[in-house]
């Protein structure tokens, strides 16, 4: 059975998704988001209200309309790291400190699901759970797991907030 690779990265923003504060990394979500979307390798992606600028900022975690979630599937790590650190994606992601707080937490696993599998957010938030808890195994995972992943140890991958 062939697999593919499903993320989850999750952060609280400083501020309501109508903030000021915010308003850079909101008036982006949709150019982000789309240039991932035609990414090779690219599967799929949990989707949210979708009204224009809004990404998956809908999804609120635990009740909490600021604590937001990215989940997103691709064929295999390397369609990912290229998107991750080899696009624009890689400015925004290296200013997250900006829009997001600073996380206590781990708040960013991987995991693999069988090909036309879309992992639900109680799934993966199940899998970032058991990565809080037990460290990178088989079943839950972050990018040092594996292998095949290589850009992001040239390319800075600092812990932060999303």
């Amino acid at each position: 059975m062939k697999m593919h690779l499903a993320e989850l990265n999750v952060g609280r923003l400083v501020a309501p998704t109508d903030d000021p504060r915010v308003r850079e990394f909101m008036d982006n979500l949709d150019l982000i988001n789309g240039l991932g979307k035609q990414m090779p390798g690219f599967v799929w992606m949990m989707e949210g209200s979708g009204e224009p600028g809004k990404g998956n900022t809908d999804a609120g975690i635990g009740g909490d309309p600021q604590f937001v979630a990215n989940l997103t599937v691709w064929e295999d790590v390397e369609s990912l790291e290229r998107f991750v650190w080899g696009t624009v994606h890689r400015q925004f992601y290296d200013r997250r400190e900006t829009w997001f707080e600073v996380m206590r937490d781990m708040h960013f696993v991987m995991w693999w699901v069988p090909e036309g599998h879309q992992p639900t957010l109680e799934e993966a938030l199940d899998r970032l759970a058991r990565r809080q808890r037990e460290g990178d195994t088989d079943d839950a995972f972050g990018w040092d797991w594996l292998r095949a992943a290589r850009m992001h140890k040239t390319h800075g991958c600092r812990p932060s907030a999303a």
